[in-house]
């Protein structure tokens, strides 16, 4: 009975929790926008489903994205917006549920109707650039992205000019986004983006710079190329050469230091790239001024994640090709956010660093909180300080002040996020293998946050080999074998790798020779005795095919099994037939008569052997020239045999 009483708690504790998870992850969960109207001021509240935490994860929140209707957004839990004319105006809202399990939130637009106004706007400036690119959160496959491109006249005069956004890297074999939607509202104008138009004038008194980086993350500007832009032509060749897709939009009556804003609903496909520590981007061009050709670039980055962790290490290293490492600088980013009730002094990042990567030519490329690099001594002011372990890099924010995100009066949700970018080479001597890293995030005196591992992988690659060798059948006759051919495998592999081959072979050899004797009698009924001699000789032309694992023992040991289908191309067999008649009762006596004769036979595509092989390679394993010896059991008795080879892979 008691086991019974057991079973019934269980099911009964149990049972409540299993169902709020089916729950979850079976119902769509959807926000609503309340507002209170006051004249055009407008007060927005969002009502948004109850969170479910990750385990081991901080507390769950929502971050928000409002788009007004009117051009205008904002970021703040409730905002108040004030609208500058009456009418209509559709209202959405998109919130992020960040250390939460599930998908965010739908939320349906709401219509707001304005009539009348009662309230001045305050037109302060709001871009401290005049060409910006932001996100309202990190792609996730099969979710809704919105992208704002915003732009500043910074000019003394009215222009027209041109936008560009540029999306779906080439380096991804899927397509990583899929532009749903393109919202104006200053009568921008879509054009045909095979269309492109250049003016081949250059402004002389403006210097456009391309920098990057300015997102909702991230809260300061980032210096990317220092370069002067106004070659328009060769900028979108070498863009277009980068991304596949592409939208033009023109604008006109852009009045000196009026803003703007364009927002784009981008769709993530379900195929696109699964690396969740992998960097994609988009690419932004702003060509203020239509009759010249200067202008302006912004890269954006993105992380692409599984689910909306503020707490993140990525890198742009994910897929490499092995052959050209030695000259690729590889970039991370780990990313980081202050969670608690109070302001973070001190931010230790502790940061594995796989051995195949040379911690001298590591740099700090950027960081934020904004500071200095610590000197060696101890000082007073903010700094980042850099230190190394065996297997670590260790960042630390020293002094500094980020507020928490459950601290009080903190609005803005981006001042408590901070980020280290740093670069980082290739030993001189490493191997094709896979590697993980990870950071430990140690606010002040807390527990570490655990961020996702940060994966980088190679290519493939093709190896193609160039080899040639004899063949020893030991029970063959008169045997002369010789081969060459080429292998197919992956570029310089580590360990297991699977190799191809096609060997062209030509072997002479003689099969035996068959002697029948007896006593025979001719017509006239004498009997004499006789001897007939058979000898078959071969020369062939035959294709190997042979398919093997390899293992490298290390750099220049290697072995290797597999399969191998054989067939003659091309047979020709030649039967020599001699027949003696003695006198006597045997072979010892006088030859009465010789008669000798010769068939040839020639066929094609015959003779099809299958066998195992087995083998050993010494020399360079992975790349280069290497010996070998392989044995091949066919399973067609008297043609197993040993084949000895050079082998040079490139």
């Amino acid at each position: 009975m008691n086991k019974y009483i057991i079973v019934l708690l269980l099911f009964t504790c149990i049972g409540p929790v299993s169902a709020q998870h089916l729950l979850n992850d079976t119902i769509t969960r959807t926000a609503t926008i309340k507002t209170t109207i006051s004249g055009n001021a407008v007060l927005f509240n969002p009502e948004t489903p109850t969170l479910t935490q990750i385990a081991g994860a901080p507390k769950p929140f929502y971050t928000y994205f409002w788009e007004f209707g009117d051009g205008n957004y904002s970021t703040e839990p409730n905002p108040n917006h004030i609208y500058k004319k009456t009418g209509d105006y559709e209202v959405k809202l998109w919130a992020t549920n960040n250390y939460d399990n599930g998908k965010p939130p739908t939320t349906r637009p709401k219509k707001i109707a304005i009539s009348s106004i009662s309230s001045v706007p305050n037109d302060l400036a709001i871009m401290d650039e005049d060409f910006i690119l932001k996100r309202n959160r990190e792609p996730v496959p099969d979710e809704e992205l919105v992208l704002v491109l915003s732009y500043k006249n910074q000019k003394e005069y009215t222009t027209n000019g041109k936008l560009y956004l540029f999306y779906n890297e080439h380096k991804y074999k899927s397509d990583n986004f899929k532009l749903i939607e393109s919202r104006t509202y200053h009568n921008e104008r879509n054009i045909d983006a095979e269309g492109f138009a250049f003016t081949h004038n250059i402004d002389e008194d403006d210097t456009y710079l391309a920098s990057s980086n300015t997102d909702f993350i991230e809260t300061k500007t980032v210096l990317q190329d220092s370069t002067e832009k106004n070659n328009l032509p060769l900028t979108i060749a070498n863009t277009k050469a980068f991304y596949k897709n592409w939208t033009l939009l023109e604008f006109d009556n852009l009045k000196p230091k009026e803003e703007r804003n364009i927002f784009f609903s981008l769709k993530t496909t379900p195929e696109m790239i699964k690396d969740t520590s992998a960097i994609i981007s988009v690419r932004g061009i702003y060509v203020p001024d239509a009759n010249y050709d200067n202008h302006k670039v912004k890269d954006m980055e993105m992380e692409i994640v599984t689910s909306h962790d503020p707490n993140k290490m990525s890198s742009n290293a994910s897929f490499m090709n092995y052959r050209l490492v030695r000259f690729k600088t590889l970039k991370y980013k780990i990313k980081f956010q202050n969670n608690g009730e109070g302001p973070a002094r001190t931010i230790r990042l502790e940061t594995d660093i796989p051995d195949m990567l040379d911690k001298s030519t590591l740099k700090v490329l950027d960081m934020y909180p904004k500071c200095d690099i610590c000197p060696k001594r101890e000082v007073l002011y903010s700094c980042l300080d850099t230190a190394f372990t065996k297997t670590q890099a260790i960042f630390t924010f020293k002094n500094i002040y980020l507020p928490g995100s459950e601290q009080k009066n903190i609005k803005a949700y981006d001042s408590t996020k901070g980020y280290v970018k740093y670069s980082i080479k290739f030993a001189k001597d490493f191997h094709k293998k896979k590697t993980k890293s990870r950071t430990a995030i140690i606010f002040d005196k807390n527990d570490p946050i655990i961020t996702n591992y940060s994966t980088t992988r190679f290519l493939p690659g093709i190896s193609i080999g160039a080899k040639l060798g004899i063949n020893s059948f030991s029970h063959l006759n008169n045997s002369e074998s010789y081969f060459f051919g080429a292998t197919l495998s992956p570029y310089k592999s580590y360990r297991w790798y699977w190799q191809v081959e096609l060997m062209n072979n030509f072997h002479n050899y003689n099969a035996g020779t068959i002697v029948e004797e007896g006593f025979v009698q001719d017509d006239q009924g004498a009997r004499f005795y006789q001897r007939t001699t058979s000898s078959n000789s071969y020369e062939n032309i035959d294709w190997d095919l042979p398919v093997l694992l390899r293992y490298n023992l290390n750099n220049y040991i290697g072995l290797g099994a597999g399969f191998q289908n054989t067939i003659s191309i091309s047979e020709k067999q030649q039967q020599g037939i001699l027949i003696e008649q003695f006198e006597g009762d045997s072979s010892k006596g006088p030859v009465i008569s010789s008669e000798e004769n010769t068939i040839d036979t020639v066929n094609s595509f015959t003779n099809l052997r299958t066998g195992l092989l087995f083998e050993a390679t010494a020399g360079f394993a992975r790349i280069g020239p290497s010996l070998g010896a392989r044995y091949i059991m066919n399973f067609e008795k008297n043609f197993n045999y040993w084949q000895f080879y050079a082998i040079w892979k490139f």
